[in-house]
C-alpha cells in the first residue's frame, strides 16, 4: 500500500466515525426516538464533517509516522477536537439553525474523540501487522542506495521491505526467477545500471510480472519529497522542468496571490500597530526588517519582514537554532510566522509569491552556487513567504550540508509545482502557525 492510499483509507474511516458518532449521540440524547431525529441534524452536520477532515488534516492525523507514536498523536486528537468544537460553535451561530445543537455538539465532541481514538488505535494495529507491505529489489550500489536502504529500516511506515539487494549485474541475472518468490512488487534500479543492456534485458522479462520499475531518484522522490543532488544532470532538469507549460498555472497562482494578499492585508492592518509596539518596548530599532534578497531569474529586491532580532552585536550571520539574537517578542513571531506578514507588500509588488523557495541573501547566492550543483536553478521561479522545505518538519541550518538538503526540497517543488500542492503546503503552514512551531 502506498502512502497516499493509505492516508485516503484513514480519512474515509474518520469521516465514517463523524457519522457513527453524530448517530451515537443523537442515540444517548433521544433515545428512541434519535431516527426521526437523524434528518435534520444530518443536514446541518454534514457540511461542518468537511470542515473538521480538514482540521485533521491541518493537526497531522494524516501523518504516517504518527501510527508508531501515538501518545503524541492522543495530544494532537484532543487539540484538533476542541478546535473544531470551537468552529463548530461558530458555525451553528452564523447559520441560525432551527436544530439547537447544544447538548448534542458537547456529547458529539466527547463521542468522537473516543471513537476516533478506537478507530485509529485499530487501524495502527492493522498498518503495523495485516496490511501486505510492498517488497522492493534494489540493484545498484552507491551513496544513495546506502542511505535509502538505512532509512526504510527505520521508517517502517513507509510501507516497504527491502527483499532483495543487488550489487552488481552478475547477481541480478537471479532477478526473474526470485520475483514470485520474494514477492517483489518494485524494483529500484540505481544510475550507473539504468542503461545497462543486459540489466534492460533482464527487466523486459519481467513486464509480464506486474511489477513496478524506478529509477533510484524517482523512486527517493516519491518516498521522500525531495529531489536527490547525487543522481541528478543536466539531463534531469531538461526532462522534468517544463517552464513554457506552465503558464496557465502560473498565471493562476498570480491571481490567487492578489485575491489572498488583498484579504489578509485588510484583515491584518489592525494588528500593525500592536505588532509595532511590542516589537519597540522589547528591544531598540527599527519595527521593519528590510534586507535585500535574490528573486526570480536573479532579480534582486528589497524583502520586508517584522523585526525579530537585536540590531546591537548583530553581525548579520545567517540565523542559528536557539539563535541569541532573536528577542522574546521576535521569538513569538517566528514561531507564529507573523513576522512574515509585511512580506504581502513584496507578493503585491511582484516580487514573491505565498508559496516558493524561501528567498536568500545575495552573498549567500554566489557562495553556495559555487559550492552546490544547480543551485541557482532555484531561481527559475518566483520566492515565497513558505514553501516545500519549509514545511517538511526538518529544521535545517545554514551549514553546506543543510543548504543542499534545503536545495533538494526547493527542486521537488520546482518539479511537481501544481495548485494541489500550494494548498498542501498553505494549510500545513497554517498548521505549523498554530502549533508555533516556526523557525
Amino acid at each position: 500500500m502506498n502512502k497516499r492510499f493509505k492516508q485516503v483509507c484513514l480519512a474515509l474511516g474518520d469521516l465514517g466515525v463523524l457519522f457513527l458518532a453524530l448517530g451515537v449521540s443523537l442515540f444517548i440524547r433521544y433515545g428512541s426516538n434519535s431516527q426521526g431525529m437523524w434528518s435534520d441534524n444530518i443536514f446541518y452536520f454534514r457540511p461542518l464533517f468537511g470542515a473538521w477532515l480538514l482540521i485533521l488534516y491541518i493537526s497531522g492525523a494524516y501523518k504516517l509516522n504518527l501510527v508508531y507514536n501515538f501518545k503524541r498523536f492522543w495530544q494532537n486528537a484532543v487539540s484538533a477536537t476542541i478546535a473544531s468544537g470551537l468552529v463548530s460553535i461558530i458555525y451553528f451561530y452564523l447559520i441560525q439553525s432551527p436544530v439547537s445543537p447544544k447538548t448534542i455538539l458537547i456529547i458529539f465532541l466527547g463521542v468522537f474523540l473516543l471513537l476516533f481514538l478506537l478507530w485509529r488505535n485499530l487501524a495502527s494495529l492493522v498498518i503495523r501487522s495485516f496490511l501486505p507491505v510492498n517488497n522492493l529489489a534494489i540493484i545498484g550500489n552507491t551513496p544513495l542506495s546506502d542511505e535509502l536502504l538505512e532509512n526504510l529500516a527505520k521508517q517502517p511506515h513507509q510501507g516497504f521491505n527491502t527483499a532483495l539487494v543487488f550489487k552488481n549485474i552478475e547477481d541480478a541475472k537471479a532477478l526473474p526467477a526470485l520475483i514470485k518468490k520474494r514477492n517483489i512488487n518494485s524494483i529500484i534500479i540505481a544510475p550507473e545500471f539504468a542503461n545497462n543492456p543486459e540489466l534492460v534485458d533482464l527487466l523486459f522479462d519481467c513486464l509480464s510480472l506486474n511489477i513496478n520499475i524506478y529509477n533510484l531518484s524517482d523512486f527517493y522522490e516519491l518516498v521522500y519529497g525531495r529531489v536527490p543532488l547525487s543522481s541528478i544532470n543536466q539531463a534531469w532538469f531538461i526532462d522534468n522542468i517544463n517552464q513554457g507549460g506552465r503558464r496557465y498555472f502560473d498565471l493562476i497562482k498570480r491571481t490567487n496571490d492578489l485575491i489572498w494578499a488583498s484579504f489578509l492585508l485588510l484583515f491584518s492592518l489592525p494588528f500593525f500597530p500592536l505588532i509595532a509596539l511590542a516589537i519597540k518596548l522589547d528591544s531598540r530599532g527599527p519595527v521593519l526588517f528590510r534586507q535585500e534578497r535574490v528573486g526570480k531569474n536573479e532579480r534582486l529586491f528589497t524583502m520586508l519582514k517584522f523585526r525579530t532580532m537585536k540590531t546591537q552585536a548583530n553581525n548579520g550571520t545567517m540565523t542559528s537554532l536557539n539563535d541569541k539574537r532573536i528577542t522574546r517578542v521576535g521569538n513569538f513571531l517566528r514561531r507564529s510566522r507573523l513576522d512574515e506578514i509585511p512580506q504581502i507588500i513584496n507578493i503585491f509588488r511582484g516580487e514573491m509569491s505565498f508559496i516558493g523557495p524561501r528567498p536568500e541573501r545575495t552573498e549567500f547566492v554566489l557562495d553556495l552556487s559555487k559550492k552546490i550543483p544547480f543551485y541557482k536553478t532555484r531561481l527559475l521561479i518566483k520566492p515565497g513567504i513558505s514553501g516545500w522545505d519549509q514545511v517538511s518538519g526538518i529544521y535545517h541550518s545554514p551549514s553546506l550540508e543543510d543548504s543542499q538538503a534545503k536545495l533538494e526540497y526547493d527542486l521537488f517543488y520546482l518539479k511537481h509545482r501544481s495548485i494541489y500542492l500550494d494548498l498542501s503546503i498553505a494549510l500545513k503552514t497554517i498548521a505549523t502557525m498554530l502549533s508555533r512551531d516556526g523557525r
